[in-house]
């Protein structure tokens, strides 16, 4: 991208995708997606304690079997964290699946909550349930891979394209175009309002799926079912362009989505905002929530405030060029949290909203009322041409570091934003650009 310029930024210094390709080696095996290993849950040491299994070879849980006695010492757990944390790179969504089937029985009684609490001396019995095939149509929908091997990819996703089927968006997803490029294993839950624990939360949209009509027996349908996807370990608002890992078995899942969890994962986002941040740089740390008056939308809440179903979201941000004298900025974000809407919201909360994002303030009435009155003349019309026919908000995830769940090695990408984040930025740099030294928020 010849017009766009990021090189305060030392971003442009991280190895180059060929180059990354060449370190990770090749696995000595790999086991077929599609072939079935039915393996016990557990071994049994010299002493006679269950330990846990740990033969990250194994790809497809089907029909694995742990029936073992929760340790006295054990505090009080959820089932589906203490069955997860007793197979060994099993997702918690496989999990949680085989629970809601009646796999799962405790002292002898079927158990179909995956919250239900467990206690010292449970006796549990467990069966990983089949992986089923996912609902969605393989797509000829061109990709931009930056990186691939067996277990994993890099995407480069485009903005306005949404990242998994759901309702209203039943194709041209990137799940689409990734099941005509390589297969994925899915895994079915019965149809009812799942919504990933915080824990599980990896995403940087929340999972949900539509509640499920009741048969006459009370129990969920069959015929209707949705799909939890291993492949998404996270998620990118469809507006927003950028970096996502996918990955293509289930020991690659359950091993990124733990360092999601455990905050390794690095991310780095670069924005442009309405106004200028102040002070330059920060962190905000404050819960989000759904706002109760708009259901598609995220909203801050404070101490005054109060709601069940907020979570907490962290996210460090840094003033890399002040633009057009104060009426924009380009901001760099790290986050500590994924959460829906995450820096969108969190830029609203600090009065400078995304430019071009509709849903949070950002809208093109203000960002015009911001630029105009700092623009010469002969800028206007350029710019008043560009900010009308921006139709998203201009984010983009930046660059992406994880530990890759076989080599171990630590693999980093970066992608440049693409065109309309570009032309945009170069106007603004046109009409007046202030750099911001580094040193001021590191």
């Amino acid at each position: 991208m010849g017009s766009l310029s990021l090189n305060t930024i030392s971003w442009t210094s991280l190895p180059s995708t060929k180059a990354l390709k060449n370190i990770i080696p090749k696995p000595l095996s790999v086991i077929s997606l599609s072939r079935l290993v039915n393996v016990k849950a557990c071994t049994t040491s010299a002493g006679g304690n269950p330990q846990p299994m740990s033969d990250r070879r194994t790809i497809n849980f089907s029909g694995a079997k742990l029936q073992e006695t929760v340790d006295v010492k054990s505090e009080k757990l959820r089932l589906d964290s203490w069955v997860s944390s007793r197979i060994h790179g099993i997702s918690r969504a496989r999990v949680q699946s085989s629970i809601r089937s009646g796999l799962v029985s405790v002292n002898g009684r079927i158990i179909n909550k995956v919250s239900h609490m467990v206690r010292g001396g449970d006796k549990v019995n467990c069966t990983i349930s089949e992986l089923q095939q996912l609902r969605a149509e393989p797509e000829d929908i061109p990709l931009d891979i930056v990186y691939e091997d067996d277990h994993l990819l890099v995407v480069n996703k485009p903005a306005h394209m949404v990242v998994h089927p759901a309702p209203g968006n039943t194709s041209g997803t990137l799940v689409n175009g990734i099941l005509h490029h390589c297969s994925l294993p899915m895994l079915s839950l019965a149809s009812e309002e799942v919504h990933l624990e915080p824990e599980d939360a990896s995403d940087d949209e929340f999972i949900a799926f539509p509640r499920a009509p009741k048969d006459n027996g009370g129990a969920s349908s069959r015929t209707s079912e949705a799909s939890i996807r291993p492949g998404i370990v996270h998620r990118l608002d469809k507006g927003t362009s950028g970096l996502l890992v996918v990955a293509k078995d289930e020991h690659s899942h359950s091993h990124l989505a733990e360092q999601f969890k455990n905050r390794t994962i690095k991310r780095v986002y670069v924005s442009l905002t309405c106004g200028v941040p102040s002070p330059v740089s920060g962190r905000v740390d404050i819960p989000v929530g759904r706002d109760s008056n708009n259901r598609i939308r995220m909203a801050v809440f404070d101490g005054s405030t109060h709601s069940q179903k907020t979570r907490n979201a962290a996210s460090r941000y840094s003033v890399v060029e002040v633009l057009a004298g104060g009426g924009s900025a380009l901001v760099e974000w790290k986050l500590e949290t994924g959460r829906t809407h995450q820096i969108r919201v969190h830029a609203k909360y600090m009065g400078v909203p995304l430019l071009g994002d509709e849903l949070y303030g950002g809208t093109k009435g203000m960002a015009l009322s911001l630029l105009q009155p700092r623009t010469p003349s002969s800028f206007r019309e350029n710019l008043q041409q560009l900010i009308c026919k921006l139709e998203r908000p201009c984010l983009h995830a930046l660059s992406l570091g994880f530990t890759h769940p076989y080599t171990l090695e630590n693999m980093h990408f970066s992608q440049m934003p693409p065109a309309d984040f570009a032309e945009i930025l170069t106007q603004l740099r046109d009409i007046r650009a202030e750099k911001v030294s580094r040193q001021v928020h590191r």
